[in-house]
């Protein structure tokens, strides 16, 4: 399934998904999450998520939800406006948030730390984003998010290629 969480003012989303119908490309499935009007804060690093409530976020708002989509997602999506380069504060949140994944534990891979995944499956990361992004900047963190998650990147996108981002996507 491929899961694309929108926290544009502009909904690029809705966009993106009417060109997933118009290509047929509906039959993996794919869900639309628009944040507008759900409140998603900022993690605060109180490690819950790990030693207390492990894979449960210790913050109670509208963001369980949309985790527990993204661990079953094959693809999660995140299109997002871009702010000095960067993605917006919403979009940060929502993967800051995604700790619940992964646990405490860490190891050596390619002669890296990286944490142990809390689940055998891992969805890959895309973004699709509007603005004056910074697109080497943007690639680069998606790979190393990706990388953090145990899955791989599949691109950053501006909006003007989102049909890129389309034949990326199941």
């Amino acid at each position: 399934m491929v899961l694309m969480v929108d926290t544009t003012t502009q909904h690029i989303g809705k966009v993106i998904a009417e060109e997933l119908i118009r290509r047929g490309k509906n039959e993996a499935g794919f869900e639309l999450i628009d944040t507008t009007g759900m409140h998603i804060s900022h993690c605060v690093g109180c490690n819950y998520c790990w030693l207390k409530t492990p894979g449960v976020c210790a913050i109670q708002d509208d963001y369980e939800p949309v985790l527990k989509k993204m661990s079953k997602a094959d693809q999660v999506w995140l299109v997002s406006d871009t702010h000095f380069g960067f993605v917006s504060w919403q979009t940060k949140n929502i993967v800051d948030r995604i700790m619940p994944l992964v646990t405490m534990y860490l190891k050596f891979k390619d002669g890296q730390m990286r944490h142990v995944m809390r689940y055998d499956h891992q969805p890959d990361l895309g973004i699709v984003y509007t603005g004056d992004g910074d697109q080497a900047y943007l690639e680069r963190w998606c790979q190393r998010t990706a990388l953090n998650l145990g899955s791989r990147s599949l691109g950053v996108f501006p909006e003007s290629n989102g049909k890129g981002a389309v034949s990326c996507m199941l």
